[in-house]
């Protein structure tokens, strides 16, 4: 398997999970082959940053100067990971993507662009209206309607302003560890909110921390709960992380 680099720390609970998760699809693809053997887990370096930090250097849109210290934390850290011989990299967070282009700028090595990933997804599975949950950068984020544009897929935040408030609100509670009554809430932002599109909706929750909402399906790639349809990046993300790690290897074994 190629080895894997892990922009993390923001937040550490979502690090955890593509760290385990990673090393459990590695487990069960081997054990499934043959389970007699030790299991081969992939080589992975984890760079764990200060969410401290990561918030208060975060810019104004509008104003790329403001950027510079967002920008150049993420990717110093994604250069320290080249350096320590990752063949690609994540970002495990998904208000970085916003910056998407400036942070991967001369990396040298590839970085996948959960935007991307998450927009393939909801054109390959027909999800043609997407509500985003997320932090505020995140719902209001031109480069992510513009991926979902590019796939074909209608996608914007709550029109409402206090539903948006809300979404931010409910994310630092979530950060604090405070779940009771969070998956109620975000169900009944997601369908007030369904009434500003026609046609069948789909709710990316596009913030790490809104899964800690949902601690049974937070490595579930598409989920429903009270009528309500789902769709998880991160577990997207780690599907495409893990394709791309044993791609090679499954090239390699075919010829």
């Amino acid at each position: 398997m190629k080895k894997i680099g892990i922009v993390g720390g923001i937040g550490w609970q979502s690090t955890v999970d593509y760290y385990t998760e990673l090393c459990h699809r590695a487990e069960r693809q081997c054990l499934a082959t043959n389970p007699q053997r030790v299991p081969s887990t992939p080589e992975m370096s984890i760079e764990s940053l200060d969410l401290y930090k990561a918030i208060s250097y975060l810019g104004s849109d509008g104003d790329e100067g403001s950027w510079l210290r967002f920008d150049e934390y993420h990717r110093v850290a994604l250069l320290r990971l080249a350096g320590a011989g990752a063949d690609f990299a994540l970002l495990a967070s998904n208000t970085p993507h916003h910056r998407f282009e400036t942070i991967v700028r001369d990396v040298g090595i590839p970085v996948i662009d959960l935007y991307a990933v998450i927009a393939q997804h909801c054109a390959r599975v027909d999800s043609r209206h997407v509500l985003i949950l997320g932090t505020a950068f995140t719902m209001r984020s031109e480069r992510l309607r513009k991926a979902f544009t590019a796939a074909g897929v209608a996608a914007a935040a709550p029109q409402d302003e206090a539903a948006r408030a809300e979404v931010t609100q409910l994310i630092g509670e979530l950060h604090l560890n405070r779940l009771a009554g969070a998956a109620e809430r975000i169900g009944r932002i997601a369908r007030v909110s369904f009434a500003q599109f026609s046609g069948p909706q789909t709710v990316c929750l596009a913030c790490t921390e809104l899964l800690l909402a949902f601690p049974e399906n937070k490595r579930t790639a598409m989920f429903e709960l009270g009528g309500v349809r789902y769709v998880n990046p991160s577990a997207l993300h780690m599907d495409a992380a893990f394709d791309f790690a044993v791609q090679e290897v499954q090239t390699d074994a075919q010829i």
